[in-house]
């Protein structure tokens, strides 16, 4: 039996129907936010199960030739680390994001404490892509922003090197034309 009132599909009754910029769909004054490649996690995990497993190696062998074999359990220590720390850099590496506005970066990071730095384009001295050796390995790059207050100094870590060359560009071009001005 039909009353005369229609739903969209989805809705139930009782609740109102969504307007068409939706929470999932970035109007004009929100950012829009890019998060870091999987690669940077990869990399970070490899060394942790490097470093990791360096460590409960030699304490097993320390302790089991040192002390004795039943102190050789130890090891387990940095095993048990190595599951916690796993799923820590997940929750890290989904922290991190930055988005280019028209007048300023945004970059955000943290899991516990949220921590988001504003870079005004026309602050900026000097923009520098950086990679090691490690990093070269896993084709990565890191973008460091400098800025005439070394508080709001900020990098942006694991980048692609070419998505890293871009922003170093973009972000020169813009911070010379913001500063032109002054």
């Amino acid at each position: 039996m039909e009353t005369g009132t229609s739903h969209d599909a989805g809705q139930t009754a009782g609740q109102p129907a969504e307007r068409a910029t939706g929470p999932s769909e970035p109007t004009a004054d929100e950012p829009v936010w890019i998060g870091l490649p999987p690669g940077l996690l990869r990399m970070r995990r490899l060394l942790l199960m490097v470093w990791l497993g360096l460590l409960a190696i030699g304490t097993g062998l320390l302790l089991g030739l040192l002390v004795g074999p039943g102190w050789a359990a130890f090891a387990l220590v940095p095993s048990a680390l190595l599951l916690g720390g796993w799923s820590m850099l997940g929750r890290n590496w989904r922290s991190w994001r930055y988005a280019e506005r028209a007048d300023d970066l945004l970059i955000s990071r943290g899991v516990l404490w949220r921590e988001e730095t504003v870079v005004p384009y026309g602050r900026m001295q000097l923009v520098e892509v950086t990679s090691g050796p490690v990093e070269r390995y896993f084709g990565l790059a890191s973008v460091q922003l400098h800025t005439a207050a070394a508080a709001t100094d900020a990098c942006i870590p694991g980048l692609d090197p070419a998505e890293a060359e871009r922003l170093r560009d973009r972000l020169t071009e813009l911070g010379e034309a913001r500063s032109a001005g002054l």
